[in-house]
């Protein structure tokens, strides 16, 4: 049986430097929700705390526009599965360090500049699961804000969710390890070795 480890947020350097790729992780407490329109911003703008109406320090940054339905008590989450994280490669490393993330949550893996952000900043990079945005959004248990929704829109806005027990696995750890580039190198390797065989 796999091990879970159980995470709430905020994240401190030790949780972070604690974890291994290939760790399995059940998250609790808050994620912020970031896609192409909110990493520009934060990069490009770099807007301060009083801009900002969420603690960004010590959170998880999730690639995510999520389905959202407007209710009579509020915002609910129908759909908030991952987007595709290289989509961000261009930014993620400098908002990792300006606002000192210490999660990432993504599909897909990232970067060498990112990754050297994760080990600079005693930072992380977890795989959610693909296919299962319904699933995922059960796990988000309320809406506590949003912040750039009449400018940015629904799916690029960035979210302030409450989740719990939110499933991942950590992909790129603080360490230097990337599962995603050891899998590429294997097919790499398993590629070659077939193209040989057939010559």
């Amino acid at each position: 049986m796999v091990k879970t480890i159980d995470l709430r947020t905020p994240l401190s350097s030790e949780n972070v430097l604690s974890l291994r790729a290939g760790d399995f992780v059940s998250i609790s407490g808050s994620l912020i929700t970031g896609r192409d329109k909110i990493h520009k911003y934060l990069a490009e703008h770099r807007p301060g705390k009083k801009d900002i109406p969420f603690e960004l320090s010590g959170a998880i940054l999730y690639h995510c526009g999520p389905l959202i339905r407007k209710t009579e008590a509020g915002y609910k989450i129908i759909s908030a599965g991952p987007t595709t994280s290289m989509r961000v490669e261009m930014y993620e490393a400098s908002v990792i360090k300006e606002y000192n993330l210490k999660g990432i949550i993504g599909k897909g893996g990232m970067g060498e500049k990112t990754l050297s952000a994760l080990k600079e900043n005693a930072c992380v990079y977890f795989q959610a699961i693909g296919g299962a945005a319904v699933y995922l959004a059960e796990r988000i248990k309320k809406v506590l804000g949003v912040w750039k929704l009449d400018e940015f829109g629904p799916a690029e806005a960035m979210w302030h969710l409450e989740t719990e027990g939110f499933p991942a696995i950590v992909t790129m750890d603080a360490h230097g390890n990337n599962i995603h580039k050891d899998i590429e190198n294997m097919s790499f390797k398993k590629f070659s070795e077939l193209i040989g065989e057939n010559n």
